[in-house]
C-alpha cells in the first residue's frame, strides 16, 4: 500500500486528516504512535524529529502539516470530494477558515489542555482563563461567519470543514459553545453527522480517559 499515515486516532489534528481520506474513501495504513506499537513510534521519531503528527508518507514522499497532506491528498489521490476548489478565489477562502479553525479554535483550547497537563493548578487555571477568552472571541465571529452556509464556506464540504470538526468537537468540551451561538452549534452538529467525522470519533472514543480536563458524557 503506497499511503500510510502515522498518528494517533484521539489527536485532533491526525483526525483532521483522517476525515479527508475517508471522505473520499482513500486506501491507506494507519500506523498508531504508542507505546503498544513500539516499531510505530520509532519510525515516526526517524521520519520527523520535531515529534508532531500526523505525518503521511507516500512511497518515496513524506509530508507534514495537516493542511499540506490534505493539499497532497487532493492532488496526488483526487476522490469524488474536491476538497480545495478549482477556483483559485474560493480556495483562497478555504484556505483561510481552515486556518481559522486551527488557529484560533484547536490552539485556543490546546491552551486549556496544556494547562491542565502540567498538573499545576495555577496553570491549569491560567490555560482555561486563557482558552475561554480566546474561543469566546472565535465562537462570536464564526457564528456569524456561517449564517446561511451549510459548510464552511458554503455547500460544499472542504478542507475548512476537515479542520473545523476536530477543532470544534474538542473546544466544545473545553469551553461549551454557548445556546446564544445558535448557528455555530448548529455547524457543529451537521459536521458530527458527517459519516467521515462519526467515523473519526468513533475510533477515537476508547481513549476518551484521557482528555484531561474530564471528557464530557456525550456526542
Amino acid at each position: 500500500m503506497s499511503l500510510a499515515l502515522y498518528g494517533h486516532p484521539f489527536s485532533s489534528y491526525t483526525q483532521k486528516v483522517l476525515i479527508a481520506l475517508y471522505e473520499n474513501t482513500t486506501p491507506f495504513e494507519f500506523r498508531c504512535i504508542s507505546p503498544d506499537h513500539p516499531q510505530h513510534l520509532s519510525d515516526w521519531l526517524a521520519r520527523w524529529p520535531l515529534r508532531k503528527f500526523p505525518v503521511l508518507v507516500d512511497g518515496d514522499t513524506q509530508r507534514v502539516e495537516t493542511s499540506v497532506i490534505i493539499e497532497h491528498l487532493q492532488l496526488f489521490h483526487p476522490g469524488p470530494v474536491r476538497l480545495i476548489p478549482h477556483d483559485p478565489a474560493e480556495a483562497l477562502d478555504v484556505r483561510f477558515m481552515d486556518r481559522f479553525f486551527d488557529l484560533h479554535v484547536m490552539n485556543a483550547a490546546q491552551l486549556a489542555v496544556d494547562g491542565a497537563l502540567t498538573g499545576d493548578p495555577i496553570k491549569r487555571r491560567d490555560g482555561m482563563a486563557l482558552a475561554v477568552e480566546k474561543l469566546e472571541r472565535a465562537y462570536a465571529w464564526a457564528d456569524t461567519q456561517l449564517v446561511g452556509k451549510t459548510w464552511a464556506v458554503g455547500e460544499a464540504f472542504t478542507l475548512a470543514d476537515c479542520a473545523a470538526a476536530p477543532s470544534l468537537f474538542y473546544a466544545d468540551w473545553t469551553h461549551p459553545i454557548a445556546e446564544g451561538y445558535a448557528t455555530l452549534r448548529a455547524y457543529r452538529a451537521r459536521l458530527l453527522a458527517r459519516p467521515s467525522v462519526a467515523r473519526a470519533v468513533d475510533e477515537a472514543r476508547p481513549y476518551r480517559p484521557l482528555f484531561p480536563l474530564g471528557a464530557p458524557n456525550r456526542d
